[in-house]
Protein backbone atom coordinates (compact mmCIF):
# COMPACT_ATOMS: atom_id res chain seq x y z
CA UNK A 1 0.00 0.00 0.00
CA UNK A 2 1.60 3.84 -1.13
CA UNK A 3 0.21 6.71 0.85
CA UNK A 4 0.66 9.92 0.57
CA UNK A 5 1.46 11.42 3.86
CA UNK A 6 1.23 15.03 3.96
CA UNK A 7 4.26 16.85 4.97
CA UNK A 8 8.01 17.62 4.23
CA UNK A 9 8.61 17.18 7.88
CA UNK A 10 11.30 14.55 7.69
CA UNK A 11 10.90 14.04 12.16
CA UNK A 12 7.80 13.10 11.45
CA UNK A 13 7.50 11.02 8.61
CA UNK A 14 10.55 9.14 10.50
CA UNK A 15 8.79 8.61 13.81
CA UNK A 16 5.11 7.79 11.42
CA UNK A 17 7.03 5.12 9.15
CA UNK A 18 8.28 3.32 12.71
CA UNK A 19 4.72 2.43 13.77
CA UNK A 20 3.02 1.90 10.36
CA UNK A 21 2.86 -1.71 9.35
CA UNK A 22 5.97 -2.52 7.22
CA UNK A 23 3.68 -3.13 3.73
CA UNK A 24 2.83 0.71 4.03
CA UNK A 25 5.05 3.15 1.50
CA UNK A 26 5.05 6.92 2.71
CA UNK A 27 5.16 9.32 -0.15
CA UNK A 28 5.89 12.73 1.09
CA UNK A 29 4.72 15.93 -0.40
CA UNK A 30 7.62 16.95 -1.76
CA UNK A 31 8.32 12.88 -3.96
CA UNK A 32 4.64 14.47 -5.79
CA UNK A 33 5.14 17.11 -6.76
CA UNK A 34 3.30 19.33 -4.49
CA UNK A 35 4.40 22.80 -3.59
CA UNK A 36 1.26 24.32 -2.96
CA UNK A 37 1.40 26.31 0.75
CA UNK A 38 -1.67 25.17 2.37
CA UNK A 39 -3.63 27.59 4.68
CA UNK A 40 -4.22 26.47 7.95
CA UNK A 41 -7.27 28.68 8.08
CA UNK A 42 -8.97 25.63 10.93
CA UNK A 43 -10.66 26.62 13.96
CA UNK A 44 -9.58 23.18 15.61
CA UNK A 45 -7.55 20.67 14.51
CA UNK A 46 -10.18 18.52 13.30
CA UNK A 47 -10.57 21.25 10.81
CA UNK A 48 -6.96 21.67 9.54
CA UNK A 49 -6.26 17.85 9.08
CA UNK A 50 -9.13 17.44 6.68
CA UNK A 51 -8.08 20.79 4.98
CA UNK A 52 -4.71 19.05 4.33
CA UNK A 53 -5.43 15.75 3.33
CA UNK A 54 -8.35 17.42 0.90
CA UNK A 55 -5.87 19.73 -0.66
CA UNK A 56 -3.15 17.34 -1.38
CA UNK A 57 -6.03 14.25 -2.68
CA UNK A 58 -7.50 16.92 -4.98
CA UNK A 59 -3.86 17.83 -6.62
CA UNK A 60 -3.83 13.81 -6.78
CA UNK A 61 -6.92 13.87 -9.09
CA UNK A 62 -5.52 16.12 -11.38
CA UNK A 63 -1.82 15.77 -11.44
CA UNK A 64 -1.61 11.45 -12.24
CA UNK A 65 1.59 9.58 -10.61
CA UNK A 66 3.71 7.02 -11.90
CA UNK A 67 2.79 4.71 -9.32
CA UNK A 68 -0.43 3.63 -7.84
CA UNK A 69 -1.34 5.69 -4.39
CA UNK A 70 -3.83 4.13 -2.26
CA UNK A 71 -4.45 7.09 -0.20
CA UNK A 72 -3.39 10.43 1.39
CA UNK A 73 -3.52 11.20 5.29
CA UNK A 74 -2.40 14.21 6.89
CA UNK A 75 -2.65 15.48 10.52
CA UNK A 76 -2.51 18.23 12.58
CA UNK A 77 -1.38 18.20 16.17
CA UNK A 78 -1.79 21.33 19.21
CA UNK A 79 -0.29 21.42 22.58
CA UNK A 80 -2.96 22.38 24.89
CA UNK A 81 -1.74 24.15 28.31
CA UNK A 82 -5.13 24.58 30.29
CA UNK A 83 -4.35 27.48 32.47
CA UNK A 84 -3.48 28.94 29.68
CA UNK A 85 -7.12 28.89 28.14
CA UNK A 86 -5.88 25.69 26.17
CA UNK A 87 -2.88 27.85 24.41
CA UNK A 88 -1.56 27.09 22.00
CA UNK A 89 -3.74 24.99 20.04
CA UNK A 90 -3.79 25.24 16.61
CA UNK A 91 -1.29 27.81 16.80
CA UNK A 92 0.82 25.46 18.02
CA UNK A 93 3.96 25.38 15.37
CA UNK A 94 3.31 29.20 15.00
CA UNK A 95 2.60 30.76 18.70
CA UNK A 96 5.64 32.80 19.21
CA UNK A 97 5.21 34.25 15.29
CA UNK A 98 4.22 33.04 11.86
CA UNK A 99 7.66 31.29 11.64
CA UNK A 100 8.50 27.60 12.78
CA UNK A 101 10.67 28.62 15.60
CA UNK A 102 10.22 25.93 17.88
CA UNK A 103 13.11 27.80 20.19
CA UNK A 104 11.03 30.88 20.39
CA UNK A 105 7.78 28.83 20.87
CA UNK A 106 9.35 26.88 23.77
CA UNK A 107 10.70 30.35 25.67
CA UNK A 108 7.55 31.43 25.03
CA UNK A 109 5.53 28.80 27.11
CA UNK A 110 8.33 29.15 29.54
CA UNK A 111 8.29 32.43 30.05
CA UNK A 112 4.24 32.53 30.25
CA UNK A 113 3.71 29.64 32.76
CA UNK A 114 7.01 31.44 35.06
CA UNK A 115 4.31 31.82 37.74
CA UNK A 116 1.74 29.21 37.18
CA UNK A 117 1.74 26.62 40.01
CA UNK A 118 -0.61 24.17 37.47
CA UNK A 119 1.59 23.29 34.37
CA UNK A 120 -0.47 20.45 33.59
CA UNK A 121 -0.69 19.90 29.47
CA UNK A 122 -1.49 17.72 27.12
CA UNK A 123 -0.74 16.98 23.31
CA UNK A 124 -3.39 16.08 20.52
CA UNK A 125 -3.05 14.77 17.37
CA UNK A 126 -5.82 14.49 14.31
CA UNK A 127 -4.98 12.22 11.53
CA UNK A 128 -7.48 12.40 8.48
CA UNK A 129 -7.18 9.89 5.90
CA UNK A 130 -9.15 9.72 2.20
CA UNK A 131 -9.17 7.22 0.20
CA UNK A 132 -11.04 5.33 -2.66
CA UNK A 133 -10.79 2.07 -1.36
CA UNK A 134 -12.47 0.06 0.44
CA UNK A 135 -11.21 -2.88 2.68
CA UNK A 136 -11.97 -4.76 0.03
CA UNK A 137 -9.78 -3.16 -2.08
CA UNK A 138 -12.50 -2.17 -4.54
CA UNK A 139 -12.95 1.41 -5.76
CA UNK A 140 -15.12 3.64 -3.97
CA UNK A 141 -16.43 7.30 -3.60
CA UNK A 142 -13.49 9.07 -1.75
CA UNK A 143 -13.86 8.76 1.97
CA UNK A 144 -12.60 10.52 4.77
CA UNK A 145 -11.82 8.95 8.24
CA UNK A 146 -10.21 10.98 10.92
CA UNK A 147 -8.55 9.34 14.32
CA UNK A 148 -6.81 10.78 17.00
CA UNK A 149 -4.28 10.16 19.74
CA UNK A 150 -3.51 12.07 22.77
CA UNK A 151 -1.28 11.99 26.06
CA UNK A 152 -1.55 14.28 28.89
CA UNK A 153 1.71 15.00 30.92
CA UNK A 154 2.68 18.68 32.51
CA UNK A 155 5.34 21.32 31.45
CA UNK A 156 9.01 21.36 32.91
CA UNK A 157 9.95 24.55 34.99
CA UNK A 158 13.25 24.51 32.08
CA UNK A 159 14.73 22.50 28.69
CA UNK A 160 15.55 19.38 29.31
CA UNK A 161 17.09 16.40 26.59
CA UNK A 162 18.46 16.84 23.28
CA UNK A 163 16.21 14.34 21.39
CA UNK A 164 12.93 15.18 19.40
CA UNK A 165 11.33 18.23 18.27
CA UNK A 166 8.88 21.07 18.90
CA UNK A 167 8.14 21.23 22.37
CA UNK A 168 9.45 17.77 23.16
CA UNK A 169 12.40 19.58 25.44
CA UNK A 170 9.31 20.85 28.18
CA UNK A 171 6.94 17.67 27.60
CA UNK A 172 7.19 15.14 31.09
CA UNK A 173 4.31 13.11 29.83
CA UNK A 174 2.46 11.42 32.80
CA UNK A 175 4.14 8.08 34.18
CA UNK A 176 7.32 9.30 33.59
CA UNK A 177 10.21 12.20 34.96
CA UNK A 178 11.76 12.92 31.54
CA UNK A 179 10.69 14.92 28.70
CA UNK A 180 10.20 13.45 25.39
CA UNK A 181 13.39 14.77 24.54
CA UNK A 182 15.19 13.07 27.31
CA UNK A 183 13.84 9.49 26.23
CA UNK A 184 14.72 6.65 23.85
CA UNK A 185 13.22 7.21 20.30
CA UNK A 186 11.53 3.76 21.38
CA UNK A 187 9.42 4.89 24.45
CA UNK A 188 8.72 8.29 22.91
CA UNK A 189 7.15 6.71 20.06
CA UNK A 190 5.55 3.72 22.18
CA UNK A 191 3.68 6.58 24.08
CA UNK A 192 3.21 9.98 22.22
CA UNK A 193 -0.16 11.50 21.09
CA UNK A 194 0.93 10.94 17.39
CA UNK A 195 1.99 7.20 17.93
CA UNK A 196 -1.21 6.73 19.57
CA UNK A 197 -3.11 8.53 16.73
CA UNK A 198 -1.08 6.64 13.95
CA UNK A 199 -1.50 3.60 15.97
CA UNK A 200 -5.42 4.35 15.52
CA UNK A 201 -4.51 4.66 11.37
CA UNK A 202 -3.19 1.14 11.28
CA UNK A 203 -6.34 -0.20 12.18
CA UNK A 204 -8.41 1.80 9.19
CA UNK A 205 -5.37 0.22 6.79
CA UNK A 206 -6.15 -3.69 8.13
Amino acid sequence: MTLVFATNNMHKLEEVSKILPSTCRLLTLRQIGFTDEIDETGQTLEDNSLLKARAVWDYLQTHPQTETIDGVFADDTGLEIPVLHNQPGVRTARWAGDEHNDAANRQKALRLLQDKDDRSARFRTVITLITAKDNAGSETSPIAAQVEGRVEGRMAEEEKGEGGFGYDSLFIPDGYSQTFAELPAETKNSISHRARAVQQLSLLLL
